[in-house]
């Protein structure tokens, strides 16, 4: 337990900031869960969306830190690759 106003508001803000990065993180999942579901049932119509939702989310969790870059970065390229062989294979 915090002994001092001022650590008291800092683990307040702690859960906070806790519980809006797992938020963030778990979309990310959630979008990538779906874009490879699209790509295993050859949903074609919906990757190029799922893909854009993806990297949004992605992008957005590594600007605030959640994930790191270079991680987010090497899942994008290699989702994005799988999506345009799946594009071009109509």
């Amino acid at each position: 337990m915090a002994n001092h106003k001022s650590a008291a508001k800092r683990a307040r803000q702690s859960v906070k900031r806790n519980a809006v990065n797992t938020r963030r993180k778990s979309t990310a999942r959630t979008h990538e869960k779906s874009l490879l579901k699209a790509l295993a049932t050859k949903d074609v119509k919906a990757l190029p969306g799922l893909l854009r939702d993806l990297t949004s989310q992605m992008m957005k969790a590594a600007s605030k830190g959640v994930l790191k870059r270079e991680t987010v970065s090497r899942r994008i390229g290699r989702l994005s690759a799988r999506v345009q062989a799946a594009i071009g294979n109509k």
